[in-house]
């Protein structure tokens, strides 16, 4: 997909909401687990009752990875029903991958040409020769952890290295490498008021934002500070939404939770024009 496509989309929709499928079989519904594959029903179920409502979900591959070939299938599932019934929305493997060379071009192969997913999160510590092969891919989007929303983030991402912040020196380095074009950021929401200056550093890369809602990070403030001419922000919720409800309303509820903050978007869309 191409980021002129999704910024279409994210007009149309009047949103730019990414939802998070996190889905843990001890948080669903529990007359789900009934179901011949309990992660893709409820899957399918927020998918159909939000999909109006965002333009990206995000499965975290580790939900999926932890019930074994059950939940590789589970996740295989899932991508292929996106992709076949709202070909329009932007798919997003929260895979956080990270080696070189030949390896690293293995990962991009199983989530972008097996599975067909539209991006990738990856992890940058490694450097250039990690993150090439998969910009390497035509029509691929990669998703380098730049500033995250954990607390844990304090101890390298914002450490000065001869007086630098080392998630600027990621954002600065990166915007080298063959096909950067192809990048976009992961900015945590809990770090909203760093946005003016990875602003200045990234002026045109979408940024994915998790962190609001559950982790208590602050639409507006993202807006305020992280939104370009483009948009250019993803903002991921995922328990926010949807575990809204556990009971046989769960869909429904989910899609009460991402209207409120669809509805919020749709502010702030007002205000960049």
């Amino acid at each position: 997909m191409t980021t002129e496509f999704l910024v279409q989309q994210i007009h149309k929709k009047q949103s730019f909401l990414c939802i998070g499928l996190d889905t843990d079989l001890d948080k669903i519904p529990s007359y789900l687990l009934y179901e011949e594959d309990p992660i893709f029903a409820f899957n399918k179920a927020i998918i159909d009752a939000t999909h109006h409502l965002c333009v990206a979900y995000k499965p975290n591959t580790a939900f999926y990875e932890a019930y074994g070939i059950k939940g590789w299938q589970a996740l295989e599932k899932t991508i292929q029903y996106l992709n076949k019934n709202y070909p329009e929305i932007f798919t997003i493997a929260d895979a956080k991958r990270g080696d070189i060379g030949n390896t690293s071009t293995r990962y991009a192969k199983a989530f972008f040409e097996d599975l067909e997913f539209d991006s990738v999160t990856i992890a940058p510590y490694m450097g250039k020769d990690s993150v090439e092969p998969f910009l390497a891919f035509e029509g691929k989007h990669t998703i380098l952890l730049a500033l995250t929303s954990n607390e844990g983030a304090y101890d390298f991402q914002t450490q000065k290295i001869e007086g630098k912040e080392l998630y600027k020196s990621v954002l600065e380095t990166s915007q080298t490498y063959k096909h950067a074009e192809n990048l976009m950021y992961v900015v945590g929401a809990t770090k909203a008021t760093f946005l003016t200056e990875i602003r200045q550093l990234v002026p045109n890369s979408f940024l994915l934002v998790p962190g609001v809602g559950a982790q208590g990070g602050s639409l507006k403030e993202v807006c305020q500070y992280g939104m370009n001419q483009q948009v250019g922000l993803l903002i991921n919720s995922s328990r926010g939404i949807i575990y809204a409800s556990n009971g046989k309303n769960f869909a429904e509820a989910a899609a009460e939770s991402a209207k409120k903050i669809q509805i919020q978007m749709q502010k702030e869309l007002t205000n960049l024009v």
